[in-house]
């Protein structure tokens, strides 16, 4: 067991308010994060079934059992159990008293969201950023490594075979999680679409284009994006606009969570294989990308991430918008800095200056190499380092 970045804000929010919940993928530590935080709190699995089925036929009573408070795990199973629980915390506000855990965001968010308004702080606790990663006994020693595996805390933890627990998680998640879905019943062609999806990461989203060749409907594609959206598989950045003048494109870009998953749906089954294969730019993008969306989930903050690619102006891959302070991030996944690729981020640095001169803008530039270094106004920064984009 590792400390996650997530701790001080949970433990934080859980002296401010009286329930704190922790959503995520499956495996990404949840249980374990909010045991290790929370060790004299009851713990109770509402995935057993004997507990969930007290939880719901008896919801007061079985409060009353954790008047107290406890860590509810995967809550969600219990959705008519919020409104009991939002009596109780009006009763009894003293803060911290419950935790709340689940894996499916749309379920617990929904609950939440109808129940619970005001008297919640929620978190997301991702598969571990890579600094995390580094607190395990053995991490990935090399970049390739790094994309390949992925960053379920299981794999590292216990030392397992990466690919080996991959497939076994895609299975799992195919055939438990998508099953509890309604509008997914054809498994085969969600399994299809989800490698689909892997191979477009780092791409711009055109549903219509991804249907086709899914053989199923603009709807259905657009509906079945919205489980791996929910399920925390794949994530959308939003084009970025702040009033520039010229039209730019409205296509978000879809990004998937974990390198490791996205490189099993795409058959790439050893490190070295990554060396030379085509998608290992956007691969890496996608690693970029999640790291700094991790970054801002365990700090407790909105992501606000944003991509640009304008018709006829810059295109850079990601960009952390905070108001007057913009950060410019372009990916490349080469070991050697060339020239090409600060034209991006050049552009993007002129346009702003021209056109939203209160912006302050600090552009990067994370490579595959192991230097840091800086080219004009641009800082270099080594694929280790990527979490640190200080200004």
């Amino acid at each position: 067991m590792i400390t996650r970045n997530l701790e001080r804000p949970l433990r934080s929010l859980a002296a401010q308010m009286p329930v704190v919940a922790v959503t995520g993928p499956r495996q990404s530590g949840k249980t374990t994060l909010c045991r290790s935080v929370f060790p004299s709190k009851p713990y109770v699995s509402l995935e057993l079934l004997d507990v969930r089925e007290f939880a719901r036929r008896d919801p007061r009573g079985f409060l009353e059992e954790h008047r107290d408070g406890a860590i509810l795990d995967e809550a969600q199973n219990a959705p008519d159990l919020f409104s009991y629980l939002q009596v109780d915390v009006d009763e009894r506000p003293e803060p911290g008293r419950f935790v709340l855990t689940g894996s499916q965001h749309f379920g617990l968010s929904e609950s939440i969201s109808q129940s619970l308004a005001g008297r919640v702080a929620l978190l997301y606790l991702l598969p571990p950023s890579l600094d995390e990663l580094s607190r395990f006994p053995e991490p990935p020693p090399d970049l390739l490594t790094t994309l390949w595996k992925g960053a379920y805390p299981r794999i590292f933890d216990r030392d397992l075979d990466a690919g080996r627990w991959l497939a076994d998680y895609v299975s799992t998640y195919v055939q438990r999680d998508v099953r509890q879905v309604r509008n997914v019943t054809d498994l085969h062609a969600f399994t299809a679409f989800l490698r689909l999806t892997a191979g477009r990461t780092a791409t711009e989203l055109h549903l219509s284009g991804m249907g086709g060749d899914a053989g199923i409907s603009h709807n259905t594609a657009r509906s079945w994006l919205s489980v791996l959206e929910s399920s925390f598989i794949a994530f959308r950045l939003p084009p970025w606009h702040r009033n520039l003048r010229k039209r730019a494109v409205k296509a978000p870009k879809i990004h998937f969570f974990d390198s490791g998953l996205a490189c099993h749906l795409l058959g790439i089954r050893e490190p070295h294989q990554l060396r030379h294969h085509p998608l290992r730019g956007a691969i890496f993008e996608s690693w970029v990308a999640a790291e700094m969306y991790k970054s801002r989930a365990n700090a407790a903050l909105e992501p606000d991430l944003f991509h640009l690619r304008d018709d006829r102006g810059p295109e850079v891959d990601v960009i952390l918008d905070a108001g007057s302070d913009v950060t410019a991030v372009e990916c490349k996944a080469g070991a050697t800095v060339a020239p090409d690729f600060f034209a991006g981020l050049e552009a993007l640095r002129t346009r702003v200056e021209r056109e939203l001169p209160h912006v302050s803008l600090a552009c990067r530039l994370v490579y595959g190499g192991e230097q840091g270094q800086r080219r004009g106004s641009v800082r270099v920064v080594p694929w280790r380092d990527v979490a640190d984009f200080s200004r």
